[in-house]
């Protein structure tokens, strides 16, 4: 009788697991922490234009490439260049601001930084919603550098920042 109670128990157990680990994929899935309803299977991505008042030529071109790269690499969503895709993705760099002098040594600035901003747009078009926002990023470099300097060794890292950010607001609500 108590051998019967703990199988009966045991079962319900794994029924109740089974029941939760199917029902919680239904309605989202999870990869490589992308939070992504299911029913959404193909994205577009646009060029990510540069309308900034000073422009870095390389940046755009390598912001849109490293988007389109992580998007698909670390979602299971489809790229395609239709304007009907479930998630359409645009925007643009609105800021490029290397003015700003943030520290100063001895009566002379020692470190300068760079403001950049993007402004996205994400159109869902399954549930007919647009999103907008703005990813804007700070870098600090030396003040001895000129901009041309900097800007080659702080690329990557703008970059980089940006796409992480871009790709977080997106696909985990942050």
């Amino acid at each position: 009788m108590i051998l019967m109670n703990k199988y009966k128990t045991s079962g319900l157990v794994a029924l109740l697991l089974f029941i939760g680990v199917a029902f919680s994929g239904c309605f989202v899935y999870k990869f490589n922490d992308a939070v992504i309803p299911a029913n959404v299977k193909t994205v577009k991505i646009g060029f990510i234009e540069n309308r900034a008042r000073y422009v870095n030529p390389q940046l755009s071109p390598k912001l849109t490439d490293k988007l389109q790269a992580k998007i698909t690499g670390q979602t299971k969503l489809t790229r395609t260049n239709n304007d009907d895709a479930d998630y359409v993705i645009s925007g643009a760099i609105t800021n490029y601001d290397p003015s700003q002098t943030v520290g100063v040594s001895s009566q002379q600035a020692s470190t300068n930084r760079l403001t950049v901003t993007v402004h996205i747009v994400l159109r869902k078009t399954l549930d007919n919603k647009v999103e907008e926002f703005d990813v804007s990023r700070s870098f600090d470099f030396s003040a001895n550098l000129t901009l041309q300097q900097a800007e080659g060794q702080l690329l990557e890292e703008v970059v980089r920042n940006l796409t992480d950010e871009i790709f977080n607001r997106i696909f985990n609500n942050w």
